[in-house]
């Protein structure tokens, strides 16, 4: 088994999409895609440790086959000790017939003890910050700039700012709706085409959970290897136009199966509503 159909095959086990995958390993979705398909041949490393990293599993595995497994869907892992009791008392209730129910129950139990105290010689800490206080949330802040021009080059794996913290209660002022704050990150859009919207080097807040086009409205999207900050409205049944709000920018029609959406950008951080 290849590394994509590796990779494929722990998607279906989760009912992942590419861009779930995307998204939990903080990569773009064309990159994940390539490598499914095998259509990139030197995949970067720091990108297969992400996917790795999304699967709970090494990247050893992944090419392999050797090594750390993926953890199962929940996040559990088949070695750890409630994992591995688990596996005996399914193989004493199909082979243990002779034993009774609480002989079984001893079983497993000394072997989840056994396996704690293999591993009890590990300090462990909590490093977590002090949560957000009443209704405030943090946004992530990522060192992604969208284009409002010409593109950027995608980045594989972009840098992470300090969070912002923001009230809840603020935002929905401002009318910004959302359904999970956790999908909400800060970005940032560079270049004129879409002033007076959106200001050169003015910060975004986007929605990471929309990666399909949900209506007319700017949207962070992938499309011929870069990165675009734009509206988009669809044109026909096979092309978005791609739209820059400052007229002095010609807009353009794109193919809808290569533009590939990574947020819907809610608000520019100057209190205007998108």
């Amino acid at each position: 088994m290849k590394i994509g159909e590796r990779i494929e095959a722990q998607m279906k086990r989760r009912e992942w999409s590419e861009a779930e995958l995307a998204r939990r390993a903080s990569i773009t979705q064309p990159t994940v895609h390539r490598i499914i398909k095998g259509e990139s041949k030197n995949p970067r490393q720091d990108n297969i440790q992400a996917i790795a990293k999304a699967f709970g599993c090494s990247a050893e595995w992944l090419w392999t086959g050797q090594g750390k497994a993926p953890s199962g869907i929940d996040g559990s892992q088949e070695s750890s000790p409630a994992g591995a009791a688990a596996i005996v008392l399914d193989m004493l209730k199909k082979h243990g017939k002779g034993l009774t129910e609480e002989a079984q129950q001893k079983i497993c139990t000394a072997v989840t003890e056994s396996l704690a105290e293999a591993t009890s010689n590990v300090i462990t800490a909590d490093f977590r910050r002090a949560g957000p206080v009443g209704d405030e949330i943090r946004i992530a802040h990522y060192d992604v700039q969208g284009a409002m021009g010409s593109g950027e080059l995608v980045h594989d794996f972009p840098e992470m700012f300090r969070d912002l913290t923001v009230s809840q209660q603020h935002l929905k002022e401002l009318g910004v709706t959302y359904k999970d704050p956790a999908h909400l990150k800060l970005i940032t859009g560079t270049g004129q085409s879409m002033t007076p919207t959106i200001q050169d080097k003015d910060p975004l807040i986007s929605d990471a959970s929309i990666r399909e086009f949900v209506g007319d409205g700017i949207y962070a999207f992938a499309w011929q290897g870069l990165f675009y900050i734009k509206r988009l409205q669809v044109a026909d049944s096979e092309h978005f136009e791609m739209i820059s709000d400052n007229p002095s920018h010609k807009d353009r029609l794109i193919r809808i199966d290569e533009t590939y959406i990574q947020a819907r950008i809610l608000l520019v951080w100057n209190a205007k509503r998108l």
